[in-house]
């Protein structure tokens, strides 16, 4: 009888150890994957500054989606070089999505203040300031999921894509798989889908519409120009002069 209370406490330690080490080991294991997952989505940020995705993420995800309900639909999309986009599609979508694209690496921190504090005394989501970064980021790898940890992942990959990438090629990228119309991805796209034309000869009031649309293309009814349309339009055209792009 004497020796069974110091036995007890040895068990009881030894199972204490065990759990220590069970934790120390599956949180190893944590940190081990999470660092693979950040070199893999790096290596192909990497690879992105010379060569060109075919897709991202978010084409495979809206094809999948769309072929649940049209078997044999294809997404309108087709490349083009950043010297073949009009300079007034530049503009207009730095002006209406990240007017400091030029002057942030990556995150504009005034924005995202304003947001919160709107969003704050709204109580829900009523504002974003994601930078054209952010939303590369987000369209190339990741989902619509709004949950932390993808939101943590889109500020690494963003992070990333400043690091190594110039903004040029940044906005190269995301002129070319920006969603504007269903199933139309591109700036190449976009002109011949809305306008019958080419991304190289877009004019100004027409690049305004599809920086107006890109938030939500899809919302949209092709050549419609609704009151809330131009209005916006006039925003972003007046403020165009002043966008530097890269």
């Amino acid at each position: 009888m004497p020796t069974a209370r110091p036995a007890r406490r040895k068990g009881a330690l030894g199972w204490a150890l065990l759990g220590w080490k069970l934790f120390c080991y599956s949180l190893g294991t944590l940190v081990v994957v999470a660092v693979v997952v950040q070199c893999w989505f790096f290596a192909q940020v990497l690879c992105w500054r010379t060569n060109t995705p075919h897709s991202t993420a978010f084409m495979d995800a809206r094809l999948a989606q769309t072929k649940k309900n049209f078997p044999d639909v294809k997404l309108q999309h087709q490349w083009v070089d950043y010297t073949r986009i009009s300079p007034q599609l530049k503009r207009a979508v730095v002006a209406a999505e990240d007017a400091k694209f030029m002057d942030h690496e990556g995150f504009d921190w005034e924005a995202i203040s304003k947001a919160m504090e709107r969003n704050e005394k709204k109580g829900r989501i009523v504002a974003g300031a994601s930078t054209i970064s952010q939303q590369l980021a987000k369209n190339l790898f990741l989902s619509d999921d709004r949950s932390w940890i993808r939101k943590g992942q889109e500020a690494a990959i963003t992070w990333m894509l400043e690091t190594a990438l110039p903004k040029r090629r940044i906005l190269e990228l995301y002129l070319n798989f920006a969603e504007w119309g269903d199933g139309v991805f591109g700036a190449e796209a976009a002109a011949r889908y809305h306008f019958g034309g080419r991304a190289a000869g877009l004019g100004a009031e027409q690049a305004a519409y599809l920086a107006v649309i890109l938030p939500s293309p899809r919302r949209y009814e092709r050549g419609r120009v609704t009151p809330y349309v131009a209005g916006r339009m006039a925003t972003i055209l007046a403020r165009m002069p002043a966008v530097q792009i890269p």
